[in-house]
């Protein structure tokens, strides 16, 4: 028998599977894919937050882009993309500790601001030459030493109540306040800076039923009781914060925050920038980057 027979006589070779070719359709189905595990992440696990301004020195620096944990406090339409209104009211709704660093909207405008949770429903606050009293007690705040702050592109010096070091170093003096769970952190203190004009968020300045400038003392400010549901923040950078001591006005003063405003609780610090980065300098964005704060903890 010829070798041709037996060829023609043996079983087919097995056809060799054929790679599949990518189509549109297919790439289309990735990319929504990535674009729904994108937006989950985002709406319940993490989301980045950018600091715009020295409200939280020395904690927190104009030009720290942060990321904040969405489910301590439970979900709301605030926490979705374009604030969808999916549902009613706030799913796992839980309150912050003292001490928080949260993320929240500014009841006026709806910005997202970022303070320290301070009081809570039902507790009474007040100032006192720049102590914060909880309750009838006086908060331990101990001097601290200073935080030198360079200076930079995003970065001044309050010269009411910093000194320049160098020419490139803003030194104010810190302290160390002390919740009554222990908790402390580091805070800014001008020292005393009397009363203030209060904006009203259109150029210019609330007045009473006279027609007399309202002023506020932000280190002397009279007790107040945190209605149910309510939270009172407060920067750390106490002589240079709009927060709950100011009233609600936009670009100003928060108020007492509603518990529905809260989006997340600040965790991390993902990156920092001096300012000086410019987009069409590719260099610059690396050479801006304040690396000695990208992974810091909050």
């Amino acid at each position: 028998m010829t070798e041709q027979a037996l060829n023609r006589n043996s079983s087919p070779a097995p056809a060799k599977d054929e790679p599949k070719k990518e189509t549109l359709g297919s790439f289309l189905w990735f990319v929504a894919k990535l674009v729904i595990a994108v937006l989950i992440f985002r709406s319940f696990i993490f989301s980045p937050f950018t600091i715009p301004s020295e409200s939280m020195l020395p904690n927190l620096r104009n030009g720290d882009y942060l990321v904040a944990a969405k489910w301590p406090y439970g979900y709301s339409r605030l926490s979705l993309p374009g604030e969808v209104a999916l549902w009613e009211g706030r799913l796992f709704a839980d309150l912050p500790e003292r001490g928080d660093v949260a993320i929240f909207k500014h009841p006026v405008t709806g910005a997202d601001y970022v303070k320290r949770v301070i009081g809570l429903p039902g507790d009474t606050i007040a100032t006192r030459d720049g102590v914060v009293i909880l309750n009838g007690e006086p908060l331990p705040k101990e001097a601290a030493g200073y935080a030198d702050i360079p200076m930079s592109a995003n970065t001044s010096c309050r010269r009411d109540g910093g000194i320049v070091v160098d020419g490139t170093i803003c030194r104010y003096r810190q302290f160390r306040e002390t919740l009554p769970s222990g908790k402390s952190y580091m805070i800014v203190d001008f020292g005393p800076v009397g009363a203030r004009l209060l904006a009203d968020g259109a150029g210019g300045f609330v007045t009473n039923s006279r027609g007399q400038p309202v002023r506020i003392d932000p280190d002397n400010f009279d007790p107040v009781i945190v209605p149910e549901g309510q939270l009172f923040m407060m920067g750390d950078n106490r002589d240079n914060s709009l927060d709950s001591r100011f009233a609600p006005v936009p670009d100003g003063g928060v108020g007492l925050v509603d518990a529905d405003l809260l989006v997340g609780r600040a965790s991390r610090v993902l990156w920092s920038t001096d300012g000086s980065a410019q987009w069409l300098l590719p260099w610059t964005w690396f050479t801006a980057a304040r690396w000695d704060r990208i992974g810091s903890d909050i």
